[in-house]
């Protein structure tokens, strides 16, 4: 089997995340991670909180924290979000680990070897008062724009135009507020992009006929427009340092790499890192380092990050000149809107992912996010959308189904399996009906369409339905004690079959239908075609237990509470 890498957009350390995110990156990661462990693949799914830059620093100082401490905090209450949504990573990692100082690092050096990175001087702004120089983020002001008086120096959150930060009207500084500053003169180094220009375009053009043509049209528009040279050095105090054996001049200023440098080389340093808690069974330089032949990277990400993965980043690693793993394909998704309006983590519109675990179980949230992906275009949560999904899908389409059957099974035969008669021409209908939408299913999931893997996956679960209608065994017993026995039995299978392959989308759920039968040496990772067909899973005597309701039904007070505490058609 196929050896598989899979890594998500790392999620920043400032704040937890919303539903955007989580749909934007890690949750699809997710799904696709398990569904590859199912089927017999190895894989490795890597992720970290990415640390460095101007946001962490400000958070930091705002709460009145080292920012050391306040992103280890920060880090540790996202993870234990991600473990809440049940995100199976192999490891996650931190882009401030020592792992990802040495690598970064280690890129820089062979960049500057190979004639990549060019010293430069800058005109930037500096504050007296703080007796520093300020990076884009750490300059406040006005927007000339818009009016708004809390525009940042690299763009402004209100009109989303982008800024300089001499472009803003009574500039400040973001640490002390003083509105004392100068503009001097210092040094940074620049990754020379534009001499891998058409290295980059060669990499692409092999590559993007593969790719969805979000992820494609995006990385074509950036090199249409041509890679520019890009600073990537910072004045912080929190982030990868200039190494000073290359660059001592910058280093003794307290240079650090810029974020956007140092983050994606962190998924090489998150491999590291996992390596290095058991490195006599873990080879992280097999996943990245001459890896092409032997591993298939597949990432995900929101749109806004395409340009950083699909043209930055892969400039970056063939500057190196080393054989560093690139992505094979990039899973690119459109934004989840929340009313038709941005999710915003600074003006906390929306919902985010760890409120929404307070509200409702991880498989809830799973299961609609993955069946509404935004992956042709944007789509648009709403309360109204979210409760009749769980209601339709879970509650009545898949819940309800397991319910009645082992309910009505209980207390007609007792808490085992019935015998029952014979398979007939309605269960052999029912086999080749399953069969057939397991394999588009398989597809689907093969081919990373979400939406329509989840519509497929909701088929299987009607078809339960439909089956369990036409028989009718709770009439079919008056008259026919063993062909309801039959029907109740085929049910009980087709109970287990989806408690497999619903496992990548619903893994709690699907965990509950696998524990309500005490089958001895149920080690079944997947399903085959033929085992669908028969459906004769379970042995005739397998006890059974009838689990708790799997999905509670909504109600019109749950979706007025919600919108009450969430916001509604205002948030737009």
């Amino acid at each position: 089997m196929a050896r598989h890498l899979i890594t998500s957009a790392l999620p920043y350390i400032n704040g937890i995340k919303h539903l955007g995110n989580m749909v934007g990156s890690m949750l699809p990661a997710d799904v696709y991670a398990r569904y590859l462990r199912q089927r017999g693949h190895d894989v490795l799914y890597i992720c970290a909180t990415d640390e460095h830059g101007t946001p962490a620093e400000l958070a930091a100082k705002e709460q009145g924290l080292p920012v050391a401490e306040f992103c280890a905090q920060a880090h540790d209450a996202q993870k234990a979000v991600y473990d809440g949504f049940a995100l199976a990573f192999d490891y996650f990692g931190r882009s401030s680990s020592p792992q990802n100082v040495e690598i970064t690092q280690h890129f820089a050096r062979k960049l500057n070897e190979n004639g990549f990175i060019e010293e430069r001087a800058i005109r930037q702004v500096y504050s007296p008062t703080d007796g520093r120089f300020l990076p884009d983020r750490y300059v406040e002001g006005t927007c000339p724009h818009c009016g708004y008086d809390k525009a940042r120096g690299d763009q402004c959150e209100n009109c989303t135009r982008v800024l300089d930060p001499t472009d803003l009207i009574n500039p400040r500084s973001a640490i002390s507020g003083s509105t004392d500053l100068e503009v001097r003169e210092t040094k940074h180094l620049f990754l020379l992009q534009s001499k891998l220009q058409h290295e980059v375009e060669a990499w692409v053009s092999r590559h993007e006929d593969d790719w969805p043509q979000l992820a494609s049209s995006i990385a074509r528009k950036w090199l249409n427009e041509g890679l520019h040279d890009r600073a990537i050095t910072r004045d912080l105090d929190w982030g990868v340092p200039v190494p000073a054996d290359t660059w001592p001049d910058l280093a003794a200023e307290g240079k650090v790499f810029y974020v956007w440098f140092d983050a994606p080389i962190e998924y090489i340093g998150a491999t590291k890192e996992w390596s290095d808690k058991d490195p006599e069974n873990r080879d992280w330089k097999s996943w990245w380092y001459e890896a092409d032949d032997t591993v298939r990277y597949t990432e995900f990400m929101a749109k806004d990050n395409v340009p950083f993965h699909t043209v930055m980043f892969p400039a970056t690693e063939l500057g190196v000149r080393e054989p560093w793993k690139k992505v094979d394909y990039v899973k690119a998704f459109n934004w989840l809107t929340y009313y038709g309006g941005k999710f915003s983590t600074s003006q906390k519109r929306g919902v985010f992912t760890d409120h929404a675990l307070e509200i409702l179980p991880a498989d809830y949230w799973r299961y609609f996010l993955i069946a509404n992906a935004p992956e042709s275009d944007d789509s648009s949560f709403t309360w109204e959308h979210f409760t009749a999904t769980v209601n339709k899908d879970l509650a009545d389409t898949l819940g309800n189904f397991v319910n009645r059957v082992l309910s009505f099974s209980k207390k007609r035969f007792g808490e085992a399996v019935p015998a029952g008669g014979e398979p007939g021409p309605a269960e052999g209908a029912l086999g080749e009906e399953i069969a057939r939408l397991l394999t588009e299913y398989e597809q689907q999931m093969e081919a990373l369409q979400f939406r329509k893997a989840a519509a497929a996956l909701r088929a299987l679960w009607s078809a339960g339905n439909s089956y369990l209608e036409e028989k009718a065994p709770w009439l079919e017993i008056k008259t026919d004690k063993d062909g309801a026995a039959l029907t109740l039995r085929t049910a009980m299978n087709l109970i287990h079959l989806y408690s497999v392959v619903s496992e990548p989308f619903i893994p709690a759920s699907s965990a509950a239908m696998r524990q309500a039968f005490s089958l001895t040496g149920d080690t079944a990772t997947w399903v085959s075609s033929d085992e669908a067909k028969a459906l004769t899973f379970l042995p005739t005597g397998t006890p059974f237990t009838v689990p708790p309701v799997l999905f509670a039904k909504l109600t019109d007070e749950d979706l007025a509470a919600y919108k009450e505490r969430f916001g509604g058609e205002t948030a737009a």
